[in-house]
């Protein structure tokens, strides 16, 4: 957790503000159970409670360290890992020396942990929990308490994990519903930068090369024109899906436009990202969409260099599309190096640079249309 964005701070990166909550949750979780244990430290103490008062000493350390790294640092230190073994030793211990006074105590730990970890490790660490539980209290109370414990600690673990589980899925669907565009599955433009700066940086530390391939539809509006916003839909669609199907694992495809889509090769050189680029090209064109529907696509290649911003690289690309649509369509461009300072990321301002022409199909008439 060493990444985030607390609540109330801008950022159009979905990945981030769940972040950000979930420190803000860390950190007000161990801060009120640093509250409410601190002062049974001298509680124990007064009682001759050494041990558990000892205990709940390093209860309380670990829950102002994680507080002081989450607030200097932004960092969870030992992601959390101490609090459950703390919080099953302290509740186990307290039970079995003070009775129901320490078994109050298991039931808000048992549901925290469900807060502070992993959904598995969370599973795990209340398997145990209520298994220790379950000895002490049936070395401590009579058999009716026993079962009375062991079956409502063991319901609000259940229930715990039940909410857990479905906060978890509403989490990951809310994230892909912010990040993926609707109609094509392919990702939207909240994820771009991070995603460029991300490959940037990649070439800043590692030497590692990455290329990015703009792709925009030929004449999409005449598309919807003639045969409806529905027939360009299911259109998009397809091509998206053809796209993606000769993608490798780790590439990723962006629709950053009405017809107008990227995809991000990581660790790619310019040559090979070339040769994709005429495949996919070839894909979409080979065979008609909807049975009838002839489409061809232009291209443009940009790879990163050293120095620039994510905003320039992909100026760069789309002047070489522009380049493509200007040179009769339907074929790739390369997109020059980059000579100009950065341009604003809410539009990327084209540049009628000449720029080299790679490899071209049959050209296609009439004037010629922004990508």
């Amino acid at each position: 957790m060493n990444q985030s964005a607390p609540p109330g701070t801008a950022t159009t990166n979905p990945t981030l503000a769940v972040l950000g909550f979930r420190r803000q949750l860390v950190y007000h979780l161990h801060f009120w159970a640093f509250i409410a244990v601190a002062p049974l430290v001298m509680v124990q103490w007064q009682h001759g409670n050494l041990l558990l008062s000892a205990l709940l000493v390093f209860f309380c350390a670990n829950a102002a360290l994680v507080l002081l790294f989450l607030r200097f640092r932004n960092t969870y230190f030992l992601k959390g890992r101490l609090f459950p073994l703390l919080a099953v030793v302290c509740a186990a211990y307290s039970t079995a020396i003070n009775g129901h006074a320490g078994l109050y105590w298991a039931y808000p730990a048992a549901i925290a942990l469900f807060f502070l970890l992993p959904l598995k490790e969370a599973i795990v660490c209340n398997v145990i929990f209520v298994a220790v539980m379950a000895v002490v209290s049936f070395l401590q109370f009579p058999e009716a308490d026993f079962w009375r414990i062991t079956f409502s600690l063991g319901l609000s673990c259940l229930f715990a994990m039940i909410f857990a589980w479905l906060v978890g899925r509403l989490q990951q669907e809310l994230t892909r519903l912010a990040t993926t565009d609707p109609l094509t599955g392919c990702l939207n433009r909240s994820q771009l930068a991070d995603v460029l700066n991300s490959q940037i940086q990649m070439r800043e530390r590692y030497e590692r090369v990455s290329s990015l391939v703009l792709i925009d539809l030929d004449y999409f509006k005449n598309i919807n024109d003639q045969w409806g916003h529905l027939a360009g839909d299911r259109v998009l669609k397809e091509m998206a899906g053809r796209v993606r199907k000769r993608l490798r694992q780790n590439d990723q495809l962006f629709r950053i436009g009405g017809e107008e889509f990227m995809v991000v090769l990581p660790e790619t050189r310019q040559k090979d990202a070339h040769t994709l680029a005429q495949q996919l090209l070839t894909s979409i064109s080979a065979r008609p969409f909807l049975d009838d529907i002839r489409v061809t696509a232009s291209a443009s290649i940009a790879e990163v260099e050293r120095g620039e911003t994510w905003s320039v690289w992909l100026n760069r690309a789309d002047q070489a599309l522009y380049e493509a649509k200007a040179r009769g369509r339907n074929q790739v461009v390369l997109a020059p190096a980059s000579r100009q300072p950065p341009m604003p990321p809410e539009r990327w301002q084209r540049s009628p640079a000449p720029l080299q022409p790679v490899s071209s199909g049959p050209a296609a008439s009439g004037t010629p249309d922004t990508p």
